[in-house]
């Protein structure tokens, strides 16, 4: 399917790994122009250099950070200035799961390190949309697409879960203000996806069960296993981007303000 995204440019906040990464790489097959931004830019221009492999869209490595207003407007403007436009969003960035301080329970959590996921992660998605809404209102048309999580399904992780439910409310609250527009703002649920370091993390935790990697994958996803799902497999970052690049074209375009979950079905919960 020719998603006619040749040519529209994206600005992708958290972009130099993860699914920020593995989106970044599909719109440029898809021949969009992109920016990739993120606070390392040695990691940055590593991915920029992997991104260009297979592509001949322009790539470009800007570093910045969500959790500040200047460092925000001040990339969305650079970004502007080096594609030429941005008509796509993509709101990525975020500490996985949420800082190691956070994830407890309340009587023991951090409220600085809970502070924190919500300004990079909520906030930064909000400080994002801000600068970039301005162009897509100008010319008539603009996609944004913000990764939240399946824990805004669930109860249990106070920073994780909690913000990923503000990322929601966000999309829609867009949505309904900006689709006069010919703007479009949905959100992805992911669950447990594979990315760089999945390889890794997967082999040590086998060797220590005495299994393979393979074998741990089909305990895991089995339907019945806490991390279970019904297509019984870890989730590719490749399918979450496949279907955020389907909601950055026109090929989407009665969908707005909704949550689409990347899960592979995790659970046994009914969402409607």
């Amino acid at each position: 399917m020719d998603l006619n995204l040749k040519g529209k440019k994206a600005f992708v906040a958290g972009g130099s790994r993860g699914m920020g990464k593995a989106i970044a790489k599909v719109l440029a097959e898809e021949g969009v122009d992109v920016a990739i931004a993120a606070r390392d830019i040695e990691r940055l221009e590593n991915a920029a250099n992997d991104i260009r492999k297979n592509t001949s869209t322009k790539v470009v490595p800007i570093s910045f950070d969500t959790g500040d207003k200047e460092s925000v407007d001040s990339a969305v403007k650079n970004a502007h200035s080096e594609l030429g436009g941005i008509d796509i969003l993509i709101n990525s960035a975020a500490i996985p799961n949420g800082s190691p301080a956070a994830v407890r329970p309340i009587d023991s959590l951090d409220e600085n390190a809970l502070i924190g996921d919500f300004n990079i992660k909520y906030v930064g998605a909000l400080r994002c949309a801000r600068a970039v809404l301005p162009y897509m209102q100008q010319q008539g048309w603009g996609k944004i697409v913000n990764i939240s999580g399946i824990n805004a399904r669930k109860a249990g992780n106070l920073t994780g879960g909690a913000r990923n439910v503000a990322l929601m409310h966000l999309t829609r609250s867009l949505a309904m203000q900006f689709g006069r527009f010919g703007i479009n703002v949905n959100c992805i649920y992911p669950g447990a996806t594979r990315t760089e370091r999945t390889p890794e993390v997967m082999l040590k935790r086998a060797k220590a069960l005495g299994i393979s990697a393979e074998e741990l994958e089909k305990q895991d996803f089995a339907p019945d296993s806490p991390l279970g799902n019904f297509i019984c497999r870890l989730v590719d970052a490749k399918e979450v981007a496949d279907v955020a690049v389907f909601l950055c074209s026109d090929k989407s375009s009665s969908i707005s303000g909704e949550a689409i979950a990347t899960d592979g079905g995790a659970g046994s919960f009914i969402s409607y």
